[in-house]
């Protein structure tokens, strides 16, 4: 069975993103980028936006407000490009333009509950916060990762990462902190019908 990571980095306000902020908000160092270079193989799962967004960026455009992307922007999209990628929309058609793209018309959740039961490996989100809450909501998120920047981009943060999520116990399975400034948590998450009566259960 295949395991399911929820990945995010968020300013410490949770955001992902912020208007005028370079990628990773400039803060990236060679601890953290040796980290990603370490990472195992994953399929990558997005919805139609962040796939729309990304595959833009693999083809040359930037972010508005910069002029180019940086050596660090520029390598993470050259590995994203040559990652499996499976994009889940109804309103993308055929054939996708990124390399090693699949585009799967199913229910999201339903069609993840199936790659999980047939498939191995690990797959992870990237971006997508809708598809994220729904299959955190459908209990089938194996482990949920945040690595958080030490920014807090009230004034300028886009895309709120946690607004319309259930309530969520987490059991503390990682932690590190990269170039003594970017801090990684990583859960096993338990959607919760109420708040526990007992704060450790």
């Amino acid at each position: 069975m295949s395991e399911l990571l929820v990945d995010f980095i968020t300013s410490l306000d949770g955001y992902a993103s912020g208007q005028g902020w370079p990628g990773f908000w400039g803060l990236q160092g060679p601890e953290y980028l040796a980290w990603l270079e370490e990472q195992p193989e994953v399929t990558y799962l997005m919805g139609a936006n962040t796939y729309r967004l990304m595959s833009g960026f693999a083809a040359g455009e930037t972010p508005a407000g910069q002029d180019e992307f940086n050596a660090d922007e520029a390598g993470s999209v050259d590995g994203l490009t040559q990652a499996s990628k499976m994009v889940f929309s109804s309103s993308l058609h055929e054939p996708l333009t990124w390399a090693n793209s699949t585009l799967v018309r199913d229910d999201a959740v339903e069609g993840v509950r199936a790659m999980k039961a047939q498939g191995s490996g690990v797959m992870s989100t990237i971006g997508s916060l809708s598809l994220c809450r729904s299959l955190l909501r459908a209990g089938l998120v194996d482990r949920f990762r945040v690595v958080m920047f030490p920014v807090i981009t009230g004034a300028t943060g886009t895309e709120r990462i946690y607004d319309g999520y259930p309530d969520v116990a987490l059991e503390m399975i990682d932690n590190r902190t990269f170039d003594g400034r970017i801090q990684l948590v990583e859960y096993r998450p338990r959607v919760l019908e109420h708040p526990p009566l007992d704060p450790t259960g």
